[in-house]
Protein backbone atom coordinates (compact mmCIF):
# COMPACT_ATOMS: atom_id res chain seq x y z
CA UNK A 1 0.00 0.00 0.00
CA UNK A 2 1.40 3.07 -1.09
CA UNK A 3 2.23 5.73 1.91
CA UNK A 4 -0.67 8.68 1.43
CA UNK A 5 -0.44 12.03 3.07
CA UNK A 6 -2.99 14.40 4.16
CA UNK A 7 -3.06 15.93 0.76
CA UNK A 8 -3.73 12.31 -0.81
CA UNK A 9 -6.29 11.74 1.81
CA UNK A 10 -8.55 15.46 0.33
CA UNK A 11 -7.67 14.19 -2.90
CA UNK A 12 -9.77 11.12 -2.25
CA UNK A 13 -12.18 12.56 0.37
CA UNK A 14 -13.34 14.58 -2.68
CA UNK A 15 -13.29 12.45 -5.04
CA UNK A 16 -15.39 9.75 -3.19
CA UNK A 17 -17.89 12.38 -3.11
CA UNK A 18 -17.97 13.23 -6.25
CA UNK A 19 -16.19 11.78 -8.90
CA UNK A 20 -17.67 14.30 -11.58
CA UNK A 21 -15.23 17.34 -10.19
CA UNK A 22 -12.91 18.86 -12.69
CA UNK A 23 -9.17 18.24 -11.47
CA UNK A 24 -9.20 21.99 -11.75
CA UNK A 25 -12.05 21.92 -8.39
CA UNK A 26 -10.63 18.92 -7.10
CA UNK A 27 -7.35 20.73 -6.93
CA UNK A 28 -9.13 24.00 -5.58
CA UNK A 29 -10.69 20.91 -2.97
CA UNK A 30 -7.73 19.35 -1.87
CA UNK A 31 -5.82 22.50 -1.53
CA UNK A 32 -3.27 22.08 -4.71
CA UNK A 33 -2.86 23.08 -8.18
CA UNK A 34 -4.47 21.31 -11.31
CA UNK A 35 -1.56 19.36 -12.50
CA UNK A 36 0.11 18.08 -9.27
CA UNK A 37 -3.77 16.79 -8.85
CA UNK A 38 -3.45 14.86 -11.68
CA UNK A 39 -0.17 13.43 -11.14
CA UNK A 40 -1.57 12.32 -7.91
CA UNK A 41 -4.49 10.88 -9.06
CA UNK A 42 -2.96 9.14 -11.22
CA UNK A 43 -0.13 7.66 -9.01
CA UNK A 44 -2.81 6.65 -6.88
CA UNK A 45 -5.09 4.70 -9.86
CA UNK A 46 -1.84 2.77 -10.99
CA UNK A 47 -1.09 2.04 -7.10
CA UNK A 48 -5.16 0.39 -7.01
CA UNK A 49 -5.87 3.00 -4.62
CA UNK A 50 -8.27 4.57 -6.83
CA UNK A 51 -10.25 1.84 -8.21
CA UNK A 52 -12.89 2.81 -10.18
CA UNK A 53 -15.52 5.56 -10.88
CA UNK A 54 -19.38 4.62 -10.71
CA UNK A 55 -22.86 6.61 -10.29
CA UNK A 56 -24.72 5.87 -7.19
CA UNK A 57 -28.49 4.57 -8.45
CA UNK A 58 -31.19 4.58 -6.74
CA UNK A 59 -32.74 0.95 -6.13
CA UNK A 60 -36.13 2.11 -6.15
CA UNK A 61 -35.70 4.61 -8.75
CA UNK A 62 -35.07 1.34 -11.18
CA UNK A 63 -37.72 -0.90 -9.34
CA UNK A 64 -35.31 -2.68 -7.09
CA UNK A 65 -37.66 -2.33 -3.42
CA UNK A 66 -36.80 -5.34 -1.72
CA UNK A 67 -33.48 -5.39 0.07
CA UNK A 68 -32.10 -8.22 1.94
CA UNK A 69 -29.08 -9.78 3.55
CA UNK A 70 -28.55 -13.99 2.75
CA UNK A 71 -26.41 -16.00 5.50
CA UNK A 72 -25.32 -19.42 3.60
CA UNK A 73 -23.12 -22.17 4.95
CA UNK A 74 -21.55 -24.23 2.08
CA UNK A 75 -20.43 -27.83 1.52
CA UNK A 76 -16.60 -27.71 2.71
CA UNK A 77 -15.40 -28.81 -0.79
CA UNK A 78 -17.89 -26.14 -2.61
CA UNK A 79 -16.72 -22.97 -1.47
CA UNK A 80 -14.61 -21.91 -4.91
CA UNK A 81 -17.16 -22.98 -6.67
CA UNK A 82 -19.33 -21.36 -5.20
CA UNK A 83 -17.70 -18.37 -5.30
CA UNK A 84 -17.30 -18.50 -8.73
CA UNK A 85 -21.11 -19.57 -9.14
CA UNK A 86 -21.88 -16.41 -6.85
CA UNK A 87 -20.28 -14.19 -9.49
CA UNK A 88 -23.02 -14.81 -11.74
CA UNK A 89 -25.81 -13.84 -9.80
CA UNK A 90 -27.26 -10.05 -11.22
CA UNK A 91 -29.30 -9.74 -7.78
CA UNK A 92 -26.31 -10.37 -5.71
CA UNK A 93 -24.95 -6.68 -4.84
CA UNK A 94 -21.77 -7.85 -2.41
CA UNK A 95 -20.45 -11.41 -0.84
CA UNK A 96 -18.62 -11.57 2.24
CA UNK A 97 -16.73 -14.57 3.08
CA UNK A 98 -17.46 -14.69 7.01
CA UNK A 99 -16.30 -16.76 10.35
CA UNK A 100 -18.92 -17.56 12.46
CA UNK A 101 -22.28 -19.32 12.05
CA UNK A 102 -22.08 -19.37 8.68
CA UNK A 103 -19.74 -19.11 5.67
CA UNK A 104 -21.14 -16.24 3.36
CA UNK A 105 -23.28 -13.18 4.00
CA UNK A 106 -24.74 -12.07 0.90
CA UNK A 107 -26.28 -8.29 -0.20
CA UNK A 108 -29.11 -8.87 -2.79
CA UNK A 109 -31.61 -6.34 -3.84
CA UNK A 110 -34.97 -7.44 -5.74
CA UNK A 111 -38.33 -5.96 -7.43
CA UNK A 112 -40.59 -7.50 -4.35
CA UNK A 113 -41.05 -9.90 -1.95
CA UNK A 114 -42.49 -12.69 -4.79
CA UNK A 115 -38.87 -11.84 -6.69
CA UNK A 116 -37.20 -12.42 -3.41
CA UNK A 117 -39.02 -15.97 -2.73
CA UNK A 118 -38.11 -16.77 -6.26
CA UNK A 119 -34.23 -15.72 -5.96
CA UNK A 120 -33.98 -18.16 -2.65
CA UNK A 121 -35.76 -20.79 -3.97
CA UNK A 122 -34.99 -21.10 -7.76
CA UNK A 123 -31.32 -19.64 -7.85
CA UNK A 124 -29.47 -19.18 -4.68
CA UNK A 125 -29.89 -22.68 -3.23
CA UNK A 126 -28.65 -24.60 -6.37
CA UNK A 127 -25.80 -22.46 -6.54
CA UNK A 128 -22.61 -24.88 -5.86
CA UNK A 129 -21.78 -26.63 -2.56
CA UNK A 130 -25.57 -24.21 -0.78
CA UNK A 131 -26.38 -26.79 2.69
CA UNK A 132 -28.57 -23.63 4.05
CA UNK A 133 -29.22 -20.14 4.13
CA UNK A 134 -30.79 -17.85 6.53
CA UNK A 135 -32.41 -14.56 4.87
CA UNK A 136 -33.19 -11.51 6.75
CA UNK A 137 -35.34 -9.08 5.11
CA UNK A 138 -34.08 -5.13 5.32
CA UNK A 139 -37.12 -3.26 6.30
CA UNK A 140 -35.43 0.47 5.21
CA UNK A 141 -32.45 2.09 4.79
CA UNK A 142 -30.84 3.61 7.83
CA UNK A 143 -27.57 4.18 6.73
CA UNK A 144 -26.92 3.12 3.16
CA UNK A 145 -23.34 4.37 1.92
CA UNK A 146 -20.77 5.53 4.05
CA UNK A 147 -17.25 6.84 2.86
CA UNK A 148 -14.30 4.88 3.34
CA UNK A 149 -12.05 8.46 3.42
CA UNK A 150 -14.48 8.90 6.86
CA UNK A 151 -13.08 5.24 7.73
CA UNK A 152 -9.73 5.88 7.37
CA UNK A 153 -9.83 9.13 9.70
Amino acid sequence: MPDLDPADMRLLRALERDARLSFASLGEAAGMSKTPTWKRVQAMEKAGVIAGYRAVIDAAGIGLSTSAFVHVSIAFDRHEAFEQAVQDEPAVLACHATVGDFDYLLQVVTAGVPELDDLLRNRLRRLPGVHRFTTTLAMRDVKPRAYLTDAAG
